[in-house]
């Protein structure tokens, strides 16, 4: 097991700039703003060539009693519960804070080893800046500067010092399959990410917006390893108007394409969305597998769930290809099915496909429907293999294949996908036309001697056929 690093303190001092710093990474949000994270970030870091893991935290208020300030700080104690080693951050240059004194008073009490971090002390010197900390009773304070860099290596190897050299193995297994949970603000995403996990790992909270970063999990279900991520909620660019919910958008962005499937969530006791179909037609250009979770289905009556159903085909038909589940997050119905559905879409996406056997398909398809003439020539499809996975491209060679009309190629997918049985994922076609070699040269001119020889030939032919 790697040693666990957790990052603690009051907001705004700096752990996520820390977090960054130890991941070599710039996977936590960082801005000028208290309370940006909430949940718990895990991260891999490495010293040398020991590996470790680091846990950025949410600020820890210890004085909250309810709302997002009191579960961001159960999250924070959480973490605290997991870890070999705390690091204390506390601030340079706002000094020694009541704030502070009742952190290091509850870390006191767990019994874990501390080491505690004077934060933002760069140009400033190292005795005065850490003078206003002994006060809080955790030994000698280790003034840094996460930003900077300033002394953090230093920190993590006297962090590390007494916990024995282990070298992380490098495993010859697949990387487990990642599961991006997306969707509009306040549909139940976290609160489906809790459900799968069988745990309240984030914060589920009934206030949009409750997410801002991209919080990637590792979990097991059935012997099978996943990673899931939870992302903040994507609203229509107008009403987008913090530098904060920007950057969170973009992580969610870059979830969407770091994952192998998708899972959109989908509020039922709303009408479906135009920003509903942005978010699916954004899944869809990047060529994710998907699953629609369509949440909030409990207590709904019949005459609503019908108009649910006949909204989704409306404004969502171009996701005929991925299955649909109708779940309670809030109380665990179908999440069971949504889980296998992800299987199998993961298992559509990465499946691989032989030639010979593509061809076969491609035939089959040519004799049920040709492609359409483009001008005086009908294309000529010859053969087929597969080009890559996720989604899986399928790569036609033949002539003429340049304005193969776009109807023509969902025909192709359609079909590859009934024969291949594969759900869940869409198809990408590629076409690869030969080409004429002599197609823009100029013939060579006769010699004499060739010349001659035509010219008799000529005579000939005049002669036997008149």
């Amino acid at each position: 097991m790697l040693p666990t690093l957790v990052l603690v303190g009051r907001p705004n001092v700096g752990k996520s700039t820390l977090f960054n710093r130890l991941t070599r990474s710039r996977d936590a949000l960082v801005a000028d703003q208290p309370g940006l994270t909430r949940d718990r970030h895990y991260g891999k870091g490495r010293v040398g060539e020991r590996p470790y893991l680091v846990v950025d935290t949410g600020g820890l208020e210890p004085v909250a009693k309810d709302g997002i300030m009191f579960e961001m700080a159960k999250q924070s104690r959480q973490a605290v519960d997991e870890a070999d080693m705390v690091l204390f951050l506390v601030d340079g240059r706002a000094g020694c804070t009541p704030q502070d004194a009742i952190i290091a008073e509850q870390l006191r009490r767990t019994g874990k080893p501390i080491l505690l971090l004077v934060n933002k002390a760069e140009g400033m010197a190292r005795a005065k800046v850490a003078a206003d900390f002994f006060e809080l009773g955790l030994g000698e304070p280790l003034p840094i500067s996460s930003a900077h860099g300033d002394n953090v290596t230093e920190v993590v190897e006297i962090a590390l010092e007494n916990f024995p050299p282990e070298v992380e193995e490098e495993s010859a297994e697949e990387k487990p399959p990642k599961i991006a949970i997306v969707g509009r603000p306040n549909v139940g995403k976290s609160t489906l990410v809790n459900a799968i996990l069988g745990e309240q790992r984030v914060i589920a909270f009934d206030q949009p917006g409750t997410t801002r970063d991209s919080i990637y999990i590792d979990f097991e279900r059935d012997g099978k390893q996943y990673t899931i991520i939870d992302t903040a909620g994507v609203r229509r660019r107008g009403k987008v108007d913090e530098a904060v919910e920007k950057f969170s958008v973009i992580k969610t962005m870059q979830a969407i394409e770091d994952a192998n499937v998708v899972v959109l969530v989908v509020d039922a006791r709303d009408q479906i969305t135009e920003q509903d179909a942005h978010v699916a037609d954004f899944v869809l250009q990047a060529g994710r597998a998907l699953v629609l979770a369509v949440n909030k289905w409990d207590g709904l009556d019949e005459h609503h769930r019908d108009m649910v159903k006949n909204d989704i085909e409306r404004k969502l038909h171009f996701l005929s290809f991925a299955k649909r589940h109708y779940i309670s997050a809030l109380n665990g119905n179908g999440i069971a099915d949504v889980l296998k559905s992800v299987n199998g879409a993961y298992a559509a996406a990465m499946a691989k496909l032989s030639t010979p056997k593509l061809t076969r398909a491609l035939i089959a398809a040519l004799e049920k429907q040709m492609p359409p003439k483009s001008g005086r020539f009908t294309p000529k499809m010859r053969y087929a293999h597969q080009g890559g996975s996720n989604p899986p491209l399928i790569v036609i060679h033949g002539s003429g294949l340049d304005d193969v009309p776009a109807s023509y190629s969902r025909y192709l997918e359609r079909t590859f996908c009934e024969i291949f049985k594969l759900q869940g994922t869409p198809m990408k076609i590629q076409y690869n036309s030969s080409k004429n070699p002599f197609e823009g040269t100029k013939p060579k001119p006769l010699t004499e001697a060739e010349q001659r020889k035509a010219h008799r030939a000529r005579i000939r032919g005049r002669k036997l056929y008149g």
